[in-house]
């Protein structure tokens, strides 16, 4: 992990999971694919809990149109 690891910044994909009401699978997969700020430390993925709530409160922002696939992302 890089210095600027803080453990009181970053949540496990199980505990963002409990904060979003999304499945740590789909958490991990959003962390692959760069969605949300996350480390992977061994196996396990820590999660940047600003970004995981930033993400979160985007899609509520969005609504229908997260759907829409003509929609530029931010990636």
């Amino acid at each position: 992990m890089s210095d600027e690891f803080n453990p009181t910044q970053w949540v496990t994909t199980v505990q963002a999971g409990i904060l979003t009401g999304y499945s740590p699978i789909t958490l991990r997969q959003f962390a692959r694919e760069g969605r949300i700020k996350a480390q992977k430390l061994g196996r396990d993925w820590f999660l940047d809990k600003d970004s995981v709530l930033a993400y979160v409160q985007e899609m509520e922002r969005l609504g229908t149109a997260k759907h829409d696939p003509t929609r530029k992302r931010n990636t």
